[in-house]
This record gives C-alpha cells, sequence and structure tokens, in this order.
C-alpha cells in the first residue's frame, strides 16, 4: 500500500497533519510516513548538525504524539536533503496523500509554510490535505465536510475522497451544486438527480445538498457553518489561499477548516 505522508518541521501543525494522517493510514491500511526535510548545503559542519538534530527531534515529537493514540498504525520516518517543496512533490509519486500543517512557527517551520502548500498543491501527484486547528473552538454540534458536486471532468473522483472523510471522521457531507459560472440562482434538476443518485450509492453518508452558484470558498465567507474540511479539486486550488490564507491566515469565519486537494 502506498504510504500516507506527512511534512514534519517540529511546529504544533506538523503534530496536527500527523495525527489526522493516523486516521487516514489505518482506515486505508496504509504505512504512515513521517518526513522532515533539511537543505542540501549548510554553511558550516555545525549547521548541518543542528539541522539534521532538529529534523530528529521532531520525527520524535511526532511519533510519541501517535504513539500516545495508542493506535495501531505503522510509522517510517525519512529525512531527505533539498528544498522543501520539491522533495514533497517527490516524494507524491509514491504517496495515498500528503499532509501538512498549515501554520508553524521560526526557522525550520517556515519550510512548510505558504509557497510549499501552494507548490504542493499545483504539482504534487496525489491528494494534498492542508491541516489546521483552532483548539480553542468548543466541540461543534456538527462539522462539516464541503464538497462541489458538479458534471465537470474528473468531480466524481473529488466527490468520492469526500465521501471517504464523511465516513472516516463520521462527519455530515455539504454539497454544493452546479458549476459556479453557469448555475442560476434556481433549483437544478440536474443537480438533484446527482444527489440522489449518490445518495443510493453511499447510504452510509449523510449528505445536505445546497444549490448555489458561489465556489466554495465564496460560500464559506457567507455562512457560518462550522467545517472541518473543505474537498476541491486540483483547478480549484487557486481558492486555497482563500481557504487557509497565507501562513496560515484563515477566513474569519473559519479558523477551523481545513483543506484536502484532490489531484488525480
Amino acid at each position: 500500500m502506498k504510504p500516507i505522508v506527512v511534512g514534519i518541521d517540529g511546529s504544533q501543525a506538523g503534530i496536527v497533519a500527523a495525527l489526522w494522517g493516523v486516521d487516514e493510514a489505518i482506515g486505508r491500511g496504509s504505512p504512515l510516513r513521517l518526513v522532515s526535510v533539511i537543505t542540501l548545503t549548510h554553511a558550516s559542519p555545525d549547521d548541518y548538525a543542528r539541522d539534521l538534530e532538529h529534523a530528529e527531534k521532531s520525527l520524535r515529537e511526532a511519533r510519541s504524539a501517535i504513539e500516545a493514540t495508542k493506535k495501531p498504525v505503522s510509522v517510517e520516518t525519512d529525512i531527505p536533503r533539498g528544498p522543501a517543496g520539491p522533495m514533497l512533490v517527490e516524494a507524491s509519486r509514491d504517496a495515498e496523500v500528503v499532509c501538512i500543517g498549515s501554520v508553524g512557527i521560526g526557522r525550520y517551520a517556515s519550510s512548510l509554510l505558504g509557497s510549499t502548500a501552494a507548490e504542493l498543491a499545483e504539482k504534487a501527484h496525489c491528494p494534498v490535505a492542508v491541516l489546521r486547528t483552532d483548539s480553542e473552538q468548543p466541540p461543534p454540534d456538527i462539522d462539516w465536510v464541503v464538497v462541489r458536486m458538479t458534471d465537470a471532468p474528473g468531480n466524481d473522483v473529488v466527490v468520492e475522497w469526500a465521501g471517504w472523510e464523511a465516513r472516516l471522521r463520521r462527519a455530515p457531507m455539504l454539497v454544493l451544486g452546479g458549476r459556479p459560472e453557469e448555475l442560476a440562482g434556481s433549483a437544478d434538476g440536474a443537480f438533484e438527480h446527482r444527489v440522489r443518485d449518490w445518495r443510493q450509492r453511499h447510504p452510509g453518508v449523510r449528505v445536505y445538498p445546497v444549490t448555489t452558484k458561489d465556489a466554495i470558498a465564496d460560500f464559506l465567507s457567507a455562512n457560518d457553518e462550522r467545517v472541518q474540511l473543505a474537498v476541491i479539486s486540483g483547478p480549484e486550488a487557486a481558492q486555497l489561499a482563500r481557504l487557509i490564507g497565507p501562513h496560515g491566515h484563515p477566513l474569519f469565519r473559519h479558523p477551523e477548516c481545513s483543506v484536502l486537494v484532490v489531484r488525480r
């Protein structure tokens, strides 16, 4: 089985990504591979030793957090050398999904922020999960997985991933209908038919359709529903910055929203 790859950078967000990846790995029967990237060149042997020590310490901390869950998952570790973005893109060639945290602190955390998330969203060879959490929020009554359902090529794969995550996370699925550039304000009969067909094939998923012409980022900016995960396609990856925000600053209404970019 292909591994679930997690970028580890020493930040708490990296730990959150690892713990999210644990459930993914168990659900798919895959190993969990923790990857901490260090730069290819260093100014001195001492600088190299510090980077290596930090990577090893970060991996130990992530492994300890995983072991504390007592969940049965096989954990692997790797310390590749090179630019963070290209190294994780390369790792995605042999991955089921790549997970990274959306925020971090300091010199080492910056290697997995901003441009790296954008690079993975645009170039990865598998789906990419950009994870964030808001621990100050109380546990919600409803914590949605949101996806757009259309007749666009490849959308069925995106919706299947959203359905998988909804089952795995025991969450209801909020399904937005119609293409943003085409849908009128009235109900879309074709969309309703697609929802009925999907429900029949996936009776274990709670599906709630919403007819709207808004893209996911626009819909979330105008609504207060608690969303734990937005699932978007590769061509929709331009929404990533609006959903997560530059360097981890999210939409004001949805500080807990993570994003899964389903690349084919």
